[in-house]
């Protein structure tokens, strides 16, 4: 193992984490529909737990409705139900072979504990970007004690790593900052 794969192998991992937080901060309902609310919704499927998306077709039907078409006229009220328990505050309707699924305006007080909880994400992130850097820093220790690299190498190789470290923390700030924005837009 080479400086260059330490770096390179943090860079991945760190873009992960980057990603992983997108993927949970689409998660957090703000005020109008979006089809990303339901991604991680579970039905199930002949006994198997399955993707919402995976046995529905998830559209937006208008600023506040989304609409789920299951593929199976007989799965109506199973995927009603997952919607209903998914903990997301939604109360669907069938209506047909669709099912509306309208998406209540928030509270003050609801949007202030969406903030929290994206707040609460955002630490998350960025505490799992110090635990890579801290896995980092130890993979150059490890180089320079094997006598892999030379003690300046090390230290600059730290000082990327710590600047890289730098940049995703700023990265995960705006992301967190233009989420409260959307959140708290009434």
């Amino acid at each position: 193992m080479t400086i260059a794969d330490v770096k390179k192998n943090t860079d991945q991992r760190m873009h992960k984490s980057i990603d992983t937080l997108k993927a949970d901060l689409a998660k957090v309902r703000t005020g109008r529909a979006h089809v990303g609310i339901l991604d991680h919704v579970q039905v199930d499927y002949y006994g198997n737990p399955t993707l919402l998306s995976q046995v529905a077709n998830v559209t937006l039907i208008d600023a506040r409705t989304i609409g789920v078409q299951p593929w199976e006229k007989k799965m109506i009220a199973a995927v009603e139900k997952a919607i209903r328990e998914a903990d997301l505050g939604l109360n669907p309707s069938t209506q047909g072979d669709i099912i509306r699924v309208p998406t209540p305006p928030l509270t003050e007080e609801r949007r202030k504990e969406m903030v929290k909880l994206v707040k609460s994400e955002a630490e998350d992130a960025k505490i799992a970007i110090r635990n890579i850097r801290r896995d980092a820093n130890e993979g150059l220790k490890k180089l320079l004690k094997d006598k892999a690299c030379s003690e300046d190498d090390e230290r600059r190789a730290q000082d990327d790593i710590q600047k890289l470290t730098d940049r995703f923390v700023a990265e995960v700030d705006k992301l967190v900052a233009d989420k409260e924005k959307e959140v708290l837009t009434v």
